[in-house]
């Protein structure tokens, strides 16, 4: 593994960039509250990456940026969610496409497959990110071209920046270091960090995944209504399990009925964010999203520039050398490469009163490039 200086993952996406609300980062395109009619939407849904919905507006958003598309290139790190979203983006489109889908898994001999997710939708999986040469070749091989009526979508967490099994541990670290600093600010001298940690990493496994929708807004909320002792960790998880606490809707209403057992704060924040689940915010806990923007942006680029790439990669968010190479070489053919995030925009995007001091959003931050 070697360094490759630094660089922006906006020095080959510039703002062709859009975070979970469907709001791209260039103002000429337009957001998700422009089109949501057109594709069906109620106003003010916002839907997740691998919903048929989702693929209906970064359709409808690719086609503005450049009407005569003919095919898609998807770039990701997830078999499951990423290639869902790719296949309903091709249908929705109604555009053949093929996918590059990367891991790191330096315990396993290099190998990739090939599956048929649909008519229009082909995915080639690798357990190396350095195979997305061989993927290149292979689409060469496909009579698949590269040109101006191309769209390479590439997914941004764990892909673009901090490559599953290479450098994702980092945004994991990053996501717990803010759900703490969250806590402790709620909490003050109440923070039980043992019993917050406990509670994390019970709950963020797959089988509640149903319950907690994947959501880290819903898992730091949970933890935090735990850490006050007025749910414990064995009631939540046998309520969940028994069905007596069906959806995290329904935990919200027992917090509600239980509510005057909260401290103020802890009050407070359990009513902002039931209020925002109610409204459909995707993003509720906002206090929490903001400090995982600030702990992004300050593990990219923080180290010397001569660190040890060992260093780098378990201390920063790095950007993937492939990637990047991949992407710059489309480019250069002609294609409309975009990007795509799920994390939510208050945790990618400063607010106003940090742009106003310069802070950038974190695809505009400069960080090291690290890859084979």
């Amino acid at each position: 593994m070697k360094a490759f200086g630094r660089a922006r993952v906006s020095d080959f996406l510039d703002d062709a960039v859009v975070y979970r609300n469907l709001r791209p980062l260039d103002p000429a395109l337009p957001a998700l509250a422009e089109v949501h009619a057109e594709v069906g939407l109620p106003a003010g849904v916002v839907p997740r990456k691998s919903t048929p919905a989702y693929a209906a507006v970064i359709v409808r958003i690719l086609r503005a940026a450049r009407p005569a598309l003919k095919r898609v290139l998807f770039l990701g790190d997830t078999r499951l969610n990423d290639g869902r979203a790719f296949a309903n983006i091709c249908a929705a489109g109604e555009w053949p496409g093929l996918a590059f889908i990367g891991a790191e898994r330096p315990g396993e001999a290099a190998a990739h497959e090939v599956e048929r997710l649909s008519a229009y939708a082909r995915l080639y999986a690798a357990n190396r990110w350095a195979a997305l040469d061989a993927f290149d070749a292979w689409r060469a091989d496909q009579d698949f071209p590269v040109d101006e009526d191309t769209a390479v979508l590439i997914d941004l967490d764990k892909t673009t920046l901090g490559a599953r099994g290479r450098n994702d541990h980092v945004i994991d670290r990053v996501r717990v270091e803010a759900a703490f600093q969250t806590a402790r600010a709620l909490l003050g001298d109440d923070f039980a960090p043992r019993l917050f940690e406990a509670a994390y990493h019970s709950l963020n496994r797959v089988e509640f995944h149903p319950f907690t929708t994947d959501n880290q807004d819903y898992l730091v909320y949970l933890c935090l209504i735990l850490g006050s002792e007025v749910f414990t960790l064995d009631e939540l998880m046998d309520g969940i399990r028994s069905g007596a606490i069906p959806s995290f809707e329904g935990f919200l209403a027992e917090v509600s009925r239980r509510a005057a057992a909260l401290s103020p704060a802890l009050r407070e924040m359990h009513q902002q964010v039931a209020a925002r689940v109610a409204a459909g915010d995707p993003t509720p806990f906002k206090a929490f999203r903001r400090n995982e923007y600030r702990a992004t942006a300050a593990r990219m680029g923080q180290l010397e520039v001569e660190a040890p790439v060992e260093q780098k990669l378990a201390e920063e968010i790095v950007l993937t050398r492939e990637v990047q190479t991949q992407a710059l070489a489309w480019r250069a053919e002609g294609a409309l490469l975009f990007g795509l995030s799920d994390k939510p925009d208050e945790a990618s995007v400063p607010a106003t009163e940090q742009a106003a001091q310069g802070a950038q959003p974190i695809h505009r931050i400069e960080t090291d490039v690290v890859g084979e």
